[in-house]
Order: C-alpha cells, then structure tokens, then sequence
C-alpha cells in the first residue's frame, strides 16, 4: 500500500513544477511579463490552497483511494490540456488553476492513507518514504521537463510530464485496499483540533519549513547563476539547473532518513537536528560563491539533504497528536498554513537581495529555520508530560 500511494503521488507531483521548468519558452512563447509569468506559477499555489480543507474533511469522512484517484485525474488532466491547449495567460491560469485544484486531493489525502496503514512506532519510516516521493517527484519534475523541452519543445515537455497522473485513478483503485479498522469522522468541522497547542506547534515547525524550503527552491537557480565557478563554464544554466533539480531530488532521502531516524530517535529531536544544520547553510551560503565548484557542488547537495530532515517526521507529529479520526483535517490545515508562507518568503528574500545581495538575503530563510527551533521549544513545553517519549 506504501507502494501504490507513493507512486501515485510521484506521477501526480511531476505535474507541480513542470511549469517552472519551462518557464522561460512559455514566456517567449506567450510574451508573458514577470509579472504575468509569476500569477501562472500563484494559479497552481492558490488552487491548492483552495481547496485543502475541504479535501481533508471529506477524507476523515471517505476513503482516501477515491479521493486521490479524482484529484490525480483533474490535475493530469488539465495540465494536459494546458500543453494541449493554453495559448495566452487567461488560459494558461486557469488551467493552472484548475491543476492546483486536483493536487489538493493527492498530497495531503496520501498522508492520512499512510497513518491508517501504520502504527506510530513505524510511521515516521512509512511517512518518509511518502514526502520524500514528493521531493524526488520535484527535482525529476524539472530535469525531466527541462530535458524535454531542450530536445523538443516547451508542450511536449508539459504533457510527458501530465500522462502520468492520468494512471493514478486505476493504480489506486484497482491496486489500493482500505486500512482496516480505519477512524471515520462523523459531523461538521471540530474546532477542537485549533485549541490542541502540540498541534499548533507541530503547524508552526512546518510554516517555517517551508519559508526555508520554497525559499531555498525559488531562488538557488538564481544565486547559483552568479557563482564565478558555474558562470565561467559552457552552459552555465545548464550546470545551475541540473544542480538545483539534483538537490531538489535529494529531498527524498532527506525525508526518508529524516523520518526513518524519528523513529528511533524521537521526532522533535530530528526536526532540531536538520533544522539547525539546514539553517546554517542558509545563513553561510550567501558568503560561499567564492568556492571551488567541487566544494559548492558538495554544500548544495548536502543542503538538498539537510532542509528536508525534518518534514516527515513533522507530519507524522501531526498525525500522533490529533484525534485519529481528525487526521486528514489537521494535515489540511498544517498544509494550508504551511504552503502560505511559500508565497511570503521568496518575496522577502527579494527585499533582501535588492538591499544586500544574497549574503543578506539567504539569512531571510535561515530565520525560518531558527523560527521553526522556537517552536520545536513550544512543542517540547507543551507535550512534556502528555505525549510518547518519541515525539520529544
């Protein structure tokens, strides 16, 4: 069952930045402005956001397995029909749109699936295994469409990297069973879930996650760009974005170890180990474009390892301090609050650069990091005496 959700999230998840991966044909091609180019990128975000919450309480309600199988097939579907298709901006938001819509019903629904499928001393493994799909799914997301579109054209690349999400629906149903025993939620929304303080604190760790993570994402391309080490090669872009999309993939181990060693060694106690050491490469990575490339190439990795550490076993915390049948509402929320900051934090980091350039700019995002240590404090205050030695 691990197996067919993380697949099924895999081929979903190659249609979340193919887009990104393609940006600058689209905007030759569309004669977008970065202004108009930037709204096609938020239509996907803002569908997502959307529709999460919704998502989440009608799977503490349904079958996950459905849920995901119509979710898959919207987003595959309309980011077919964008390569198909979309010939300006209005069409190509929409149909982004639309997208962002049907992943919302992957994501998060492929999580609750996974905690009914595993006992809390194995989850965080379980869990691993399934966000760091979501990292690997990324980083192949834009060497693959990149790739593609160099060797073809821009909607070729798009649609290659939409297919995949049309065979969620069959893989799951057809392959995928129910947990037994399962917790079903009955009613309307539980305000509960918004007074548990170890949930809060759990949400507030993934919040400044992401700030880190989406910032990290948005803007390495970029910095990289300005090393003297990659700018002075033959295809610079090239050698950037084969980097970003290596280290991007990195996500996955990164989750799985993350998850894996929370299982053993306590969930807050990873989220604090790989929150520091990603925080210290942010803070330091600004200074470092002075580097040889087989050192800087060694830092990127590692940090495309580091600043995943803790997001699995942050959403298997979720999952262990909410009420079984509430899970897949409390992970909703945890990824709409979280995935809003992804729209602040790139925008910080910009202010930041205009000010200081990147040695002022990347310390925007080990903030985050040390934010998210603050809340791993709350966490540990507020769970002391009533949560299992694990999550400390």
């Amino acid at each position: 069952m691990l197996a067919v959700v993380s697949c099924s999230l895999f081929l979903s998840v190659l249609v979340w930045f193919n887009y990104s991966a393609v940006l600058p044909a689209i905007v030759a091609d569309w004669g977008l402005s970065g202004t108009r180019a930037g709204i096609v990128f938020a239509a996907f975000q803002a569908g997502y956001l959307l529709a999460i919450v919704p998502v989440g309480m009608v799977v503490d309600r349904r079958t996950p397995r459905g849920v995901i199988g119509v979710g898959a097939t919207v987003t595959g579907g309309a980011s077919l029909l964008f390569a198909l298709l979309a010939s300006g901006f209005l069409a190509g938001t929409g149909l982004r749109f639309l997208a962002g819509i049907g992943m919302a019903g992957v994501y998060v629904p492929g999580m609750r699936f996974v905690a009914e499928w595993y006992p809390e001393a194995e989850r965080g493994t379980a869990m691993g295994v399934y966000v760091g799909t979501f990292s690997a799914g990324s980083g192949l997301s834009f060497l693959l469409a990149g790739t593609i579109a160099a060797a073809f054209d821009w909607r070729i690349a798009v649609a290659a990297t939409s297919v995949g999400a049309l065979c969620v629906g069959p893989l799951v149903l057809g392959l995928g069973r129910d947990a037994p025993g399962a917790d079903r939620a009955e009613g309307g929304f539980d305000l509960a879930v918004l007074r548990n303080r170890a949930y809060l604190a759990a949400v507030g760790i993934y919040s400044w996650h992401n700030w880190e993570l989406f910032g990290m994402r948005n803007w390495l391309p970029a910095f990289l760009l300005t090393v003297p080490a990659i700018a002075m090669t033959d295809s610079p872009g090239l050698v950037a974005g084969t980097l970003v999309g290596v280290a991007v993939a990195l996500g996955g181990p990164g989750n799985l170890v993350g998850g894996a060693l929370s299982d053993r060694l306590g969930r807050m106690r990873v989220i604090g180990i790989g929150l520091t050491a990603s925080g210290l490469i942010s803070a330091l990575l600004g200074l470092l474009g002075g580097l040889p490339i087989g050192l800087l190439v060694a830092v990127v990795l590692v940090y495309g390892v580091v600043i995943t550490m803790d997001s699995a076993p942050t959403s298997t915390t979720v999952t262990e301090v909410v009420a079984p049948e509430r899970i897949g509402t409390a992970l909703s929320i945890q990824s709409f609050i979280g995935f809003s900051t992804t729209v602040v934090s790139p925008v910080v980091f910009g202010w930041a650069l205009d000010a200081g350039g990147y040695a002022v700019a990347f310390p925007t995002l080990a903030a985050g990091a040390f934010a998210g240590l603050v809340c791993v404090g709350a966490f540990r205050a507020t769970t002391r005496r009533s949560v299992p030695r694990r999550t400390r």
